[in-house]
Protein backbone atom coordinates (compact mmCIF):
# COMPACT_ATOMS: atom_id res chain seq x y z
CA UNK A 1 0.00 0.00 0.00
CA UNK A 2 1.52 3.29 -1.31
CA UNK A 3 1.31 6.73 1.08
CA UNK A 4 -1.71 7.88 -1.27
CA UNK A 5 -3.71 4.82 -0.28
CA UNK A 6 -2.56 4.59 3.23
CA UNK A 7 -3.63 8.66 3.44
CA UNK A 8 -7.20 7.31 1.97
CA UNK A 9 -7.84 4.69 4.40
CA UNK A 10 -7.29 7.00 7.37
CA UNK A 11 -9.02 9.31 6.25
CA UNK A 12 -12.04 6.52 5.71
CA UNK A 13 -11.59 5.54 9.17
CA UNK A 14 -11.92 9.26 10.83
CA UNK A 15 -15.05 9.36 9.28
CA UNK A 16 -16.46 6.78 10.88
CA UNK A 17 -15.21 7.78 14.16
CA UNK A 18 -16.57 11.16 13.57
CA UNK A 19 -13.35 13.11 13.01
CA UNK A 20 -13.78 13.96 9.75
CA UNK A 21 -16.44 15.47 8.14
CA UNK A 22 -18.10 13.86 5.08
CA UNK A 23 -16.88 17.19 2.44
CA UNK A 24 -13.51 16.04 3.32
CA UNK A 25 -13.55 12.28 2.41
CA UNK A 26 -14.83 13.50 -1.35
CA UNK A 27 -11.56 15.25 -1.41
CA UNK A 28 -9.01 12.56 -0.67
CA UNK A 29 -11.17 10.09 -3.06
CA UNK A 30 -9.83 12.69 -5.63
CA UNK A 31 -6.33 11.75 -4.54
CA UNK A 32 -6.45 8.30 -6.14
CA UNK A 33 -4.22 7.81 -9.27
CA UNK A 34 -5.75 9.66 -12.12
CA UNK A 35 -7.26 12.45 -9.85
CA UNK A 36 -5.89 15.87 -8.71
CA UNK A 37 -4.53 16.15 -5.04
CA UNK A 38 -5.74 18.80 -3.52
CA UNK A 39 -5.63 17.96 0.59
CA UNK A 40 -3.09 20.11 2.68
CA UNK A 41 -2.49 16.69 4.64
CA UNK A 42 -1.21 15.16 1.23
CA UNK A 43 0.58 17.49 0.01
CA UNK A 44 2.40 17.70 3.51
CA UNK A 45 3.02 13.87 3.04
CA UNK A 46 5.02 14.33 0.30
CA UNK A 47 6.63 17.49 1.42
CA UNK A 48 7.57 18.89 -2.21
CA UNK A 49 11.14 19.72 -1.90
CA UNK A 50 12.33 22.80 -3.71
CA UNK A 51 14.21 22.27 -7.54
CA UNK A 52 11.54 18.79 -7.54
CA UNK A 53 9.29 17.61 -9.94
CA UNK A 54 6.59 14.85 -8.95
CA UNK A 55 5.29 13.49 -12.30
CA UNK A 56 1.91 11.51 -10.88
CA UNK A 57 1.73 9.02 -14.25
CA UNK A 58 2.54 8.17 -17.75
CA UNK A 59 0.04 7.42 -19.97
CA UNK A 60 1.01 6.57 -24.01
CA UNK A 61 -1.96 5.48 -26.13
CA UNK A 62 -0.96 4.80 -29.81
CA UNK A 63 -3.96 5.77 -32.54
CA UNK A 64 -2.11 4.37 -36.07
CA UNK A 65 -4.56 4.36 -39.09
CA UNK A 66 -2.97 0.73 -40.20
CA UNK A 67 -4.35 -1.04 -37.18
CA UNK A 68 -7.84 0.57 -36.85
CA UNK A 69 -8.43 0.19 -40.52
CA UNK A 70 -6.69 -3.33 -41.03
CA UNK A 71 -7.64 -5.50 -38.13
CA UNK A 72 -6.00 -9.11 -38.21
CA UNK A 73 -8.39 -11.60 -39.05
CA UNK A 74 -7.65 -14.51 -36.60
CA UNK A 75 -5.81 -15.55 -33.46
CA UNK A 76 -2.92 -16.56 -35.80
CA UNK A 77 -2.21 -13.56 -37.03
CA UNK A 78 0.10 -10.59 -36.12
CA UNK A 79 1.02 -7.31 -36.90
CA UNK A 80 4.77 -6.19 -38.45
CA UNK A 81 6.72 -4.14 -36.96
CA UNK A 82 6.48 -6.86 -34.29
CA UNK A 83 8.49 -4.58 -32.16
CA UNK A 84 7.32 -1.24 -33.36
CA UNK A 85 9.38 2.19 -32.82
CA UNK A 86 12.83 2.20 -32.32
CA UNK A 87 13.97 -0.81 -31.73
CA UNK A 88 17.02 -1.35 -34.67
CA UNK A 89 19.71 -4.00 -35.87
CA UNK A 90 17.77 -7.14 -34.24
CA UNK A 91 19.61 -10.36 -33.56
CA UNK A 92 17.95 -13.28 -32.70
CA UNK A 93 18.95 -17.03 -31.12
CA UNK A 94 17.89 -20.35 -30.26
CA UNK A 95 18.06 -22.59 -27.62
CA UNK A 96 16.11 -25.35 -29.34
CA UNK A 97 12.98 -24.18 -27.30
CA UNK A 98 12.98 -20.33 -26.37
CA UNK A 99 13.76 -17.52 -28.38
CA UNK A 100 15.47 -14.83 -27.13
CA UNK A 101 15.89 -11.03 -29.59
CA UNK A 102 18.15 -7.91 -29.08
CA UNK A 103 18.10 -4.67 -30.25
CA UNK A 104 20.91 -1.54 -30.71
CA UNK A 105 20.56 0.90 -27.67
CA UNK A 106 23.43 3.52 -28.69
CA UNK A 107 23.90 6.30 -26.01
CA UNK A 108 20.81 4.90 -23.86
CA UNK A 109 20.28 3.39 -20.76
CA UNK A 110 20.06 0.03 -19.45
CA UNK A 111 21.57 -1.08 -22.80
CA UNK A 112 20.56 -4.06 -25.29
CA UNK A 113 16.91 -5.05 -24.45
CA UNK A 114 16.28 -8.83 -23.65
CA UNK A 115 12.82 -10.47 -25.76
CA UNK A 116 12.12 -13.93 -25.14
CA UNK A 117 9.75 -15.82 -26.85
CA UNK A 118 8.17 -19.20 -27.21
CA UNK A 119 7.09 -18.96 -30.71
CA UNK A 120 8.21 -15.83 -32.59
CA UNK A 121 5.26 -14.16 -32.22
CA UNK A 122 4.52 -13.19 -28.61
CA UNK A 123 7.34 -11.48 -27.28
CA UNK A 124 7.84 -10.46 -24.08
CA UNK A 125 10.97 -8.16 -22.68
CA UNK A 126 12.76 -9.66 -20.46
CA UNK A 127 15.03 -7.47 -18.92
CA UNK A 128 18.55 -5.47 -20.76
CA UNK A 129 21.94 -7.12 -21.02
CA UNK A 130 23.67 -4.29 -20.61
CA UNK A 131 22.08 -2.94 -17.18
CA UNK A 132 24.97 -1.77 -15.15
CA UNK A 133 27.51 1.15 -15.52
CA UNK A 134 30.54 -1.37 -15.75
CA UNK A 135 29.07 -2.86 -18.98
CA UNK A 136 28.30 0.30 -20.59
CA UNK A 137 31.78 2.51 -20.15
CA UNK A 138 32.83 5.72 -21.76
CA UNK A 139 29.19 7.25 -22.64
CA UNK A 140 29.57 10.33 -21.78
CA UNK A 141 30.90 12.34 -24.67
CA UNK A 142 29.47 10.55 -27.35
CA UNK A 143 26.72 11.79 -29.63
CA UNK A 144 23.15 9.81 -28.89
CA UNK A 145 23.83 8.21 -32.38
CA UNK A 146 27.75 6.89 -30.79
CA UNK A 147 27.57 4.25 -28.16
CA UNK A 148 25.97 0.43 -28.89
CA UNK A 149 25.87 -0.51 -32.24
CA UNK A 150 24.23 -3.91 -33.72
CA UNK A 151 24.66 -6.02 -30.88
CA UNK A 152 24.42 -10.12 -31.95
CA UNK A 153 22.74 -12.54 -29.43
CA UNK A 154 24.06 -16.59 -30.05
CA UNK A 155 23.71 -19.78 -28.40
CA UNK A 156 26.66 -21.99 -28.20
CA UNK A 157 24.66 -25.14 -27.72
CA UNK A 158 28.64 -27.24 -26.29
CA UNK A 159 29.14 -25.05 -23.15
CA UNK A 160 25.21 -24.07 -23.06
CA UNK A 161 26.32 -20.47 -22.93
CA UNK A 162 24.49 -17.16 -24.33
CA UNK A 163 26.73 -14.57 -26.19
CA UNK A 164 26.19 -10.94 -26.99
CA UNK A 165 28.50 -9.37 -28.97
CA UNK A 166 28.51 -5.74 -29.69
CA UNK A 167 30.39 -2.38 -30.48
CA UNK A 168 30.93 0.30 -27.96
CA UNK A 169 31.55 3.59 -30.06
CA UNK A 170 33.67 4.80 -27.48
CA UNK A 171 35.38 1.72 -26.56
CA UNK A 172 36.02 -1.23 -28.64
CA UNK A 173 34.30 -4.39 -29.64
CA UNK A 174 33.17 -6.40 -26.83
CA UNK A 175 31.10 -9.41 -25.67
CA UNK A 176 29.40 -10.24 -22.88
CA UNK A 177 28.40 -13.88 -21.86
CA UNK A 178 25.79 -15.85 -19.76
CA UNK A 179 23.97 -19.12 -18.99
CA UNK A 180 21.14 -17.69 -17.75
CA UNK A 181 19.80 -15.10 -20.01
CA UNK A 182 17.30 -14.09 -17.45
CA UNK A 183 20.01 -13.03 -15.14
CA UNK A 184 22.63 -11.36 -15.07
CA UNK A 185 25.20 -10.93 -17.90
CA UNK A 186 29.33 -10.65 -17.49
CA UNK A 187 31.18 -7.31 -17.54
CA UNK A 188 32.70 -6.87 -21.10
CA UNK A 189 35.51 -8.72 -22.63
CA UNK A 190 37.50 -6.78 -25.01
CA UNK A 191 38.50 -8.09 -28.34
CA UNK A 192 41.34 -5.81 -28.95
CA UNK A 193 42.25 -7.51 -31.97
CA UNK A 194 38.57 -7.25 -33.57
CA UNK A 195 38.72 -3.70 -35.39
CA UNK A 196 35.92 -2.06 -37.28
CA UNK A 197 31.85 -2.57 -35.96
CA UNK A 198 29.27 -5.24 -35.80
CA UNK A 199 30.75 -8.29 -34.59
CA UNK A 200 28.78 -11.24 -34.84
CA UNK A 201 30.15 -14.75 -33.23
CA UNK A 202 29.27 -18.57 -35.21
CA UNK A 203 29.33 -21.82 -33.33
CA UNK A 204 30.43 -24.38 -35.50
CA UNK A 205 28.89 -27.86 -35.31
CA UNK A 206 32.80 -29.18 -34.74
CA UNK A 207 33.19 -27.05 -31.75
CA UNK A 208 35.16 -24.09 -33.36
CA UNK A 209 34.09 -20.23 -32.70
CA UNK A 210 34.25 -17.70 -34.84
CA UNK A 211 33.78 -13.62 -35.24
CA UNK A 212 32.68 -12.07 -38.76
CA UNK A 213 32.10 -8.20 -38.51
CA UNK A 214 32.77 -5.36 -40.76
CA UNK A 215 36.57 -3.51 -41.44
CA UNK A 216 37.98 -1.10 -43.41
CA UNK A 217 40.24 -2.83 -46.07
CA UNK A 218 43.54 -3.44 -45.26
CA UNK A 219 44.59 -0.58 -47.51
CA UNK A 220 43.35 2.43 -48.33
CA UNK A 221 39.52 2.39 -49.35
CA UNK A 222 39.24 2.84 -53.04
CA UNK A 223 35.96 5.54 -52.02
CA UNK A 224 33.56 6.16 -49.65
CA UNK A 225 31.58 3.33 -48.06
CA UNK A 226 34.27 0.65 -49.26
CA UNK A 227 34.14 -1.96 -46.22
CA UNK A 228 34.97 -5.38 -46.27
CA UNK A 229 33.90 -8.54 -44.33
CA UNK A 230 36.29 -10.43 -41.69
CA UNK A 231 36.34 -13.54 -39.71
CA UNK A 232 38.83 -14.86 -37.16
CA UNK A 233 38.84 -17.86 -34.92
CA UNK A 234 38.13 -17.78 -31.08
CA UNK A 235 38.72 -19.57 -28.17
CA UNK A 236 35.75 -19.95 -26.13
CA UNK A 237 38.16 -21.79 -23.49
CA UNK A 238 40.26 -18.46 -23.19
CA UNK A 239 37.77 -16.06 -24.42
CA UNK A 240 40.40 -14.70 -26.71
CA UNK A 241 40.71 -14.61 -30.48
CA UNK A 242 43.15 -16.58 -32.50
CA UNK A 243 44.99 -16.88 -35.84
CA UNK A 244 44.89 -14.45 -38.52
CA UNK A 245 42.03 -12.19 -39.60
CA UNK A 246 41.21 -13.05 -42.80
CA UNK A 247 38.83 -11.01 -45.53
CA UNK A 248 36.29 -13.15 -46.76
CA UNK A 249 34.40 -10.85 -48.73
CA UNK A 250 35.77 -7.12 -50.21
CA UNK A 251 33.40 -4.21 -51.20
CA UNK A 252 29.97 -6.56 -51.75
CA UNK A 253 27.89 -8.62 -53.75
CA UNK A 254 29.23 -7.02 -57.04
CA UNK A 255 32.67 -5.27 -56.44
CA UNK A 256 32.45 -3.56 -59.97
CA UNK A 257 29.53 -1.11 -58.96
CA UNK A 258 31.63 -0.28 -56.38
CA UNK A 259 28.68 -1.35 -53.46
CA UNK A 260 28.73 0.67 -50.14
CA UNK A 261 28.78 -0.30 -46.44
CA UNK A 262 28.47 -4.31 -46.28
CA UNK A 263 27.92 -4.47 -42.25
CA UNK A 264 26.32 -6.50 -39.49
CA UNK A 265 27.30 -10.17 -41.11
CA UNK A 266 25.81 -13.50 -39.63
CA UNK A 267 27.18 -17.06 -40.60
CA UNK A 268 24.81 -20.29 -40.28
CA UNK A 269 25.84 -23.84 -41.19
CA UNK A 270 22.53 -25.21 -43.40
CA UNK A 271 22.24 -28.37 -45.27
CA UNK A 272 26.60 -28.92 -45.33
CA UNK A 273 26.92 -25.08 -46.62
CA UNK A 274 28.06 -21.93 -44.89
CA UNK A 275 26.28 -19.02 -45.49
CA UNK A 276 27.62 -15.61 -45.23
CA UNK A 277 24.71 -12.58 -44.78
CA UNK A 278 25.45 -9.25 -44.37
CA UNK A 279 23.60 -5.65 -44.98
CA UNK A 280 24.42 -3.71 -47.52
CA UNK A 281 23.89 -0.09 -48.96
CA UNK A 282 23.83 1.54 -45.77
CA UNK A 283 21.04 2.77 -43.63
CA UNK A 284 18.98 4.88 -45.71
CA UNK A 285 16.79 3.94 -48.63
CA UNK A 286 19.10 2.17 -50.35
CA UNK A 287 19.44 -0.90 -47.80
CA UNK A 288 19.67 -4.02 -48.50
CA UNK A 289 20.15 -7.68 -47.23
CA UNK A 290 22.79 -10.03 -49.67
CA UNK A 291 23.84 -13.78 -48.97
CA UNK A 292 27.04 -15.83 -50.24
CA UNK A 293 27.89 -19.33 -49.84
CA UNK A 294 31.06 -21.15 -49.24
CA UNK A 295 32.02 -24.29 -48.20
CA UNK A 296 34.34 -23.17 -45.33
CA UNK A 297 33.89 -20.75 -42.81
CA UNK A 298 37.14 -19.22 -43.65
CA UNK A 299 36.22 -19.17 -47.49
CA UNK A 300 35.42 -19.14 -50.55
CA UNK A 301 31.88 -17.32 -50.21
CA UNK A 302 30.28 -16.68 -53.83
CA UNK A 303 27.42 -14.42 -53.90
CA UNK A 304 23.58 -15.77 -55.24
CA UNK A 305 23.15 -14.42 -58.45
CA UNK A 306 19.99 -12.77 -57.36
CA UNK A 307 20.84 -10.42 -54.56
CA UNK A 308 19.93 -8.99 -52.63
CA UNK A 309 17.65 -11.49 -50.74
CA UNK A 310 15.49 -8.43 -48.46
CA UNK A 311 15.20 -5.03 -50.10
CA UNK A 312 12.54 -2.55 -50.80
CA UNK A 313 14.24 0.01 -52.28
CA UNK A 314 12.92 -0.15 -55.43
CA UNK A 315 9.40 0.38 -55.01
CA UNK A 316 7.14 2.82 -55.63
CA UNK A 317 7.90 5.60 -52.87
CA UNK A 318 4.21 6.53 -53.14
CA UNK A 319 2.76 2.94 -52.68
CA UNK A 320 0.45 2.71 -49.76
CA UNK A 321 1.61 1.83 -46.30
CA UNK A 322 5.47 1.77 -47.91
CA UNK A 323 7.72 0.12 -45.50
CA UNK A 324 11.51 1.20 -46.32
CA UNK A 325 15.32 0.95 -45.43
CA UNK A 326 14.50 -2.44 -44.94
CA UNK A 327 18.05 -4.78 -44.00
CA UNK A 328 20.59 -5.71 -40.97
CA UNK A 329 18.85 -9.40 -40.84
CA UNK A 330 19.18 -12.24 -38.66
CA UNK A 331 17.76 -15.82 -39.68
CA UNK A 332 16.37 -18.30 -37.40
CA UNK A 333 14.90 -21.67 -37.61
CA UNK A 334 11.85 -22.53 -35.68
CA UNK A 335 11.65 -25.72 -33.50
CA UNK A 336 8.80 -26.87 -35.92
CA UNK A 337 11.36 -26.72 -38.75
CA UNK A 338 10.84 -22.97 -40.54
CA UNK A 339 12.85 -20.58 -40.99
CA UNK A 340 12.10 -17.15 -40.39
CA UNK A 341 14.01 -13.59 -40.28
CA UNK A 342 14.12 -10.18 -38.11
CA UNK A 343 15.14 -7.54 -39.73
CA UNK A 344 15.04 -3.51 -39.53
CA UNK A 345 13.22 -1.05 -41.61
CA UNK A 346 11.39 2.33 -41.67
CA UNK A 347 7.59 3.13 -42.18
CA UNK A 348 8.14 6.67 -43.32
CA UNK A 349 4.84 9.11 -43.81
CA UNK A 350 5.16 10.69 -47.24
CA UNK A 351 9.09 9.16 -47.51
CA UNK A 352 9.71 11.88 -45.10
CA UNK A 353 8.71 11.59 -41.16
CA UNK A 354 10.29 8.60 -40.61
CA UNK A 355 10.66 9.44 -36.75
CA UNK A 356 9.52 5.97 -34.87
CA UNK A 357 13.45 5.47 -36.35
CA UNK A 358 14.36 1.53 -37.42
CA UNK A 359 11.87 -0.88 -36.44
CA UNK A 360 12.19 -4.51 -35.85
CA UNK A 361 10.15 -6.41 -38.53
CA UNK A 362 9.66 -10.22 -39.17
CA UNK A 363 8.89 -12.39 -42.21
CA UNK A 364 9.39 -16.14 -43.36
CA UNK A 365 12.30 -16.87 -45.30
CA UNK A 366 11.74 -18.64 -48.75
CA UNK A 367 14.76 -20.78 -49.83
CA UNK A 368 15.37 -20.95 -53.97
CA UNK A 369 15.81 -23.69 -56.05
CA UNK A 370 19.52 -23.75 -55.67
CA UNK A 371 19.75 -23.78 -52.04
CA UNK A 372 19.70 -20.30 -50.85
CA UNK A 373 17.10 -18.71 -48.64
CA UNK A 374 15.87 -15.26 -49.58
CA UNK A 375 12.54 -12.79 -48.33
CA UNK A 376 11.67 -10.63 -51.47
CA UNK A 377 12.01 -10.52 -54.98
CA UNK A 378 11.13 -8.68 -57.26
CA UNK A 379 8.19 -6.75 -56.62
CA UNK A 380 7.67 -8.75 -53.19
CA UNK A 381 6.84 -6.30 -50.35
CA UNK A 382 7.21 -6.72 -46.52
CA UNK A 383 3.91 -7.64 -45.31
CA UNK A 384 2.18 -5.59 -42.51
CA UNK A 385 0.08 -8.59 -41.79
CA UNK A 386 1.31 -12.28 -41.00
CA UNK A 387 0.01 -15.27 -39.84
CA UNK A 388 1.71 -18.57 -38.37
CA UNK A 389 0.36 -21.75 -38.54
CA UNK A 390 -0.12 -22.92 -35.07
CA UNK A 391 0.47 -20.55 -33.21
CA UNK A 392 -2.07 -17.99 -30.83
CA UNK A 393 -1.60 -14.41 -30.89
CA UNK A 394 -1.83 -13.47 -27.00
CA UNK A 395 -3.89 -11.07 -25.35
CA UNK A 396 -0.38 -8.93 -24.10
CA UNK A 397 1.52 -8.36 -27.69
CA UNK A 398 3.68 -5.81 -28.64
CA UNK A 399 2.54 -4.50 -31.88
CA UNK A 400 -0.62 -2.96 -32.85
CA UNK A 401 -2.69 0.31 -31.43
CA UNK A 402 -2.03 -0.57 -27.46
CA UNK A 403 -2.14 1.68 -24.19
CA UNK A 404 0.08 2.17 -21.58
CA UNK A 405 0.34 3.55 -18.09
CA UNK A 406 2.71 3.64 -15.73
CA UNK A 407 1.60 5.50 -12.27
CA UNK A 408 4.96 5.32 -10.98
CA UNK A 409 3.96 2.90 -7.86
CA UNK A 410 6.85 0.26 -7.85
CA UNK A 411 10.52 0.68 -6.55
CA UNK A 412 12.12 0.31 -9.97
CA UNK A 413 11.47 1.44 -13.16
CA UNK A 414 9.82 -0.61 -16.01
CA UNK A 415 11.78 -2.11 -18.76
CA UNK A 416 10.36 0.86 -21.62
CA UNK A 417 12.12 3.09 -19.90
CA UNK A 418 15.95 5.02 -20.56
CA UNK A 419 18.04 7.30 -19.49
CA UNK A 420 20.93 8.52 -21.04
CA UNK A 421 24.88 7.45 -20.94
CA UNK A 422 24.46 5.81 -17.45
CA UNK A 423 21.58 5.23 -14.99
CA UNK A 424 20.71 8.59 -13.48
CA UNK A 425 19.57 7.17 -10.05
CA UNK A 426 21.11 9.82 -7.91
CA UNK A 427 18.66 12.39 -10.34
CA UNK A 428 15.14 10.66 -10.16
CA UNK A 429 13.38 8.38 -7.27
CA UNK A 430 10.32 6.31 -7.27
CA UNK A 431 10.87 5.47 -3.44
CA UNK A 432 11.34 9.33 -2.13
CA UNK A 433 7.92 9.90 -3.03
CA UNK A 434 5.96 6.77 -3.35
CA UNK A 435 3.61 6.71 -6.33
CA UNK A 436 5.70 9.12 -8.48
CA UNK A 437 8.71 9.47 -10.05
CA UNK A 438 10.96 12.32 -8.20
CA UNK A 439 12.86 14.28 -10.64
CA UNK A 440 15.50 16.55 -8.70
CA UNK A 441 16.25 19.23 -11.35
CA UNK A 442 20.02 19.04 -13.02
CA UNK A 443 21.98 21.19 -14.27
CA UNK A 444 22.72 18.92 -17.40
CA UNK A 445 20.72 20.11 -20.23
CA UNK A 446 19.85 16.95 -22.92
CA UNK A 447 21.46 19.14 -24.86
CA UNK A 448 24.92 18.04 -23.41
CA UNK A 449 26.33 14.75 -24.18
CA UNK A 450 25.94 13.95 -20.56
CA UNK A 451 23.56 12.43 -17.97
CA UNK A 452 20.61 14.61 -17.81
CA UNK A 453 17.40 14.51 -15.13
CA UNK A 454 15.67 12.85 -18.29
CA UNK A 455 13.92 9.27 -18.17
CA UNK A 456 12.18 8.18 -21.79
CA UNK A 457 10.32 5.80 -23.45
CA UNK A 458 10.08 4.95 -26.98
CA UNK A 459 7.41 7.26 -29.43
CA UNK A 460 6.01 4.05 -31.30
CA UNK A 461 3.59 5.24 -32.99
CA UNK A 462 2.90 7.80 -35.68
CA UNK A 463 -0.35 8.67 -34.47
CA UNK A 464 -0.19 8.37 -29.90
CA UNK A 465 -1.24 10.71 -27.38
CA UNK A 466 0.74 11.14 -24.22
CA UNK A 467 0.38 12.44 -20.78
CA UNK A 468 1.35 12.91 -17.53
CA UNK A 469 0.71 14.76 -14.51
CA UNK A 470 3.55 17.27 -12.83
CA UNK A 471 3.72 19.08 -9.53
CA UNK A 472 6.86 21.00 -9.76
CA UNK A 473 8.69 23.19 -7.18
CA UNK A 474 11.05 25.57 -9.04
CA UNK A 475 13.56 27.40 -6.56
CA UNK A 476 14.13 30.34 -9.69
CA UNK A 477 12.81 30.93 -12.94
CA UNK A 478 15.66 29.25 -14.46
CA UNK A 479 14.01 26.07 -13.58
CA UNK A 480 11.49 24.06 -15.58
CA UNK A 481 10.12 20.65 -16.27
CA UNK A 482 7.61 18.80 -18.32
CA UNK A 483 7.46 16.67 -21.47
CA UNK A 484 10.26 16.26 -23.53
CA UNK A 485 10.52 14.77 -27.47
CA UNK A 486 13.81 14.34 -28.11
CA UNK A 487 15.67 12.95 -31.43
CA UNK A 488 18.65 14.27 -30.56
CA UNK A 489 21.50 17.03 -28.70
CA UNK A 490 20.31 19.26 -31.36
CA UNK A 491 16.95 18.84 -31.70
CA UNK A 492 13.96 18.68 -29.63
CA UNK A 493 10.56 20.05 -28.21
CA UNK A 494 9.82 20.72 -24.95
CA UNK A 495 6.89 21.34 -23.04
CA UNK A 496 7.63 23.16 -20.19
CA UNK A 497 6.69 24.13 -16.60
CA UNK A 498 8.66 26.99 -14.96
CA UNK A 499 8.37 30.41 -12.36
CA UNK A 500 7.86 33.43 -13.78
CA UNK A 501 7.52 36.10 -11.04
CA UNK A 502 4.66 34.97 -9.06
CA UNK A 503 3.17 32.93 -11.60
CA UNK A 504 3.66 29.75 -13.29
CA UNK A 505 4.72 29.58 -17.12
CA UNK A 506 4.07 26.94 -19.42
CA UNK A 507 5.84 26.95 -22.61
CA UNK A 508 6.70 25.18 -26.00
CA UNK A 509 10.52 25.48 -26.35
CA UNK A 510 12.12 24.47 -29.75
CA UNK A 511 15.56 23.54 -28.69
CA UNK A 512 18.40 23.30 -31.71
CA UNK A 513 21.70 23.98 -32.13
CA UNK A 514 20.90 27.61 -32.67
CA UNK A 515 19.36 27.85 -29.24
CA UNK A 516 16.12 27.75 -27.93
CA UNK A 517 12.91 29.52 -29.50
CA UNK A 518 9.36 29.46 -27.70
CA UNK A 519 7.08 28.67 -29.93
CA UNK A 520 3.68 29.34 -27.58
CA UNK A 521 3.64 29.97 -23.88
CA UNK A 522 0.91 30.85 -21.23
CA UNK A 523 1.23 32.46 -17.46
CA UNK A 524 -0.71 31.21 -14.69
CA UNK A 525 -1.45 32.90 -12.31
CA UNK A 526 -1.59 31.84 -8.36
CA UNK A 527 -0.11 28.65 -9.12
CA UNK A 528 1.36 27.16 -5.67
CA UNK A 529 3.91 24.13 -6.22
CA UNK A 530 0.76 21.61 -4.45
CA UNK A 531 -1.27 22.28 -7.54
CA UNK A 532 -0.68 19.96 -10.49
CA UNK A 533 -0.69 20.85 -13.91
CA UNK A 534 -1.78 17.94 -16.54
CA UNK A 535 0.73 18.32 -19.91
CA UNK A 536 -0.58 16.61 -23.55
CA UNK A 537 1.15 15.99 -26.46
CA UNK A 538 -1.27 14.37 -29.41
CA UNK A 539 0.53 13.18 -32.79
CA UNK A 540 -0.92 13.12 -36.50
CA UNK A 541 1.99 12.06 -37.62
CA UNK A 542 3.15 14.86 -39.84
CA UNK A 543 2.22 17.13 -36.51
CA UNK A 544 2.32 17.48 -32.99
CA UNK A 545 -0.65 19.78 -31.05
CA UNK A 546 0.21 20.36 -27.27
CA UNK A 547 -1.93 20.97 -24.39
CA UNK A 548 -2.18 21.40 -20.54
CA UNK A 549 -5.11 21.45 -18.52
CA UNK A 550 -5.42 23.10 -14.82
CA UNK A 551 -8.75 21.26 -13.93
CA UNK A 552 -9.15 17.65 -14.39
CA UNK A 553 -9.94 17.08 -18.46
CA UNK A 554 -10.25 20.45 -19.08
CA UNK A 555 -7.53 20.84 -21.96
CA UNK A 556 -6.34 24.14 -22.91
CA UNK A 557 -4.42 24.33 -26.53
CA UNK A 558 -1.09 25.71 -26.03
CA UNK A 559 0.54 24.52 -29.65
CA UNK A 560 -0.49 23.26 -32.31
CA UNK A 561 0.18 21.96 -35.77
CA UNK A 562 3.69 21.98 -34.51
CA UNK A 563 6.13 20.29 -37.65
CA UNK A 564 7.52 16.70 -36.88
CA UNK A 565 9.68 16.54 -39.91
CA UNK A 566 12.20 18.28 -37.48
CA UNK A 567 12.52 15.05 -35.27
CA UNK A 568 12.90 13.35 -38.23
CA UNK A 569 16.05 11.22 -39.48
CA UNK A 570 15.91 12.98 -43.12
CA UNK A 571 16.13 16.13 -41.13
CA UNK A 572 17.99 15.13 -38.10
CA UNK A 573 20.29 12.09 -39.04
CA UNK A 574 21.62 9.84 -36.67
CA UNK A 575 20.69 6.12 -35.79
CA UNK A 576 18.33 6.33 -33.18
CA UNK A 577 14.46 6.86 -33.22
CA UNK A 578 12.37 9.65 -30.66
CA UNK A 579 11.72 9.58 -27.52
CA UNK A 580 9.53 10.92 -25.12
CA UNK A 581 10.96 12.07 -21.35
CA UNK A 582 9.77 13.60 -18.04
CA UNK A 583 12.61 16.01 -17.92
CA UNK A 584 14.01 18.42 -15.11
CA UNK A 585 16.32 21.43 -15.55
CA UNK A 586 18.05 23.88 -13.34
CA UNK A 587 19.39 25.87 -15.81
CA UNK A 588 16.90 26.82 -18.79
CA UNK A 589 16.84 29.86 -20.45
CA UNK A 590 14.08 31.06 -22.41
CA UNK A 591 13.81 33.49 -24.43
CA UNK A 592 11.31 35.97 -25.80
CA UNK A 593 8.21 34.94 -27.45
CA UNK A 594 8.71 33.84 -31.64
CA UNK A 595 5.76 31.84 -32.61
CA UNK A 596 6.83 31.99 -36.41
CA UNK A 597 8.01 28.51 -37.54
CA UNK A 598 11.40 27.65 -38.77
Amino acid sequence: MNEKQIFNFISVFLILVGIFDSSLIAGCNENEKGRFHSSNEEKNNFGIKKSTALFDHFVYKGEDDFYKENPLPGTEYFYNPILPGWYSDPSICTNGEDYFLVTSTFTYFPGVPLFHSKDLVNWKQVGHVLDRPSQLVNMDGQHVSGGIFAPAIEYNPHNETYYMITTNVGAGNFFVKTQDPFGDWSDPIMLPDVQGIDPSFFFDEDGKAYIVNNDAPDGQPEYDGHRVIKIQQFDVETDKTIGPRIILVDKGTRPEDKPIWIEGPHMYKINGKYYLMAAEGGTGNWHSEVIFRGDSPMGNFIPWENNPILTQRHLDPARPNPITCAGHADLIQAKEGDWWAVFLACRPIDNVFENLGRETFMMPVKWSEDGFPYMTQGEDVVPMILKREGVKRGKEVTFGNFEKRDDFDKPTLGLEWMTLRGPATDLYSLTENPGYLTLMCADVAATEKKTPAFVCRRMQHHKFECTTRLLFNPSNEKEAAGLLLFKDENHQYFLSVSQSGSKRRIALVKISENGNTILGEQEISDWGKDKPIDLKVVSSGTHYDFYYALTDGKWEALCQHIPAQYLSTANCGGFTGTTIATVSYTNMTLPTSDIELV
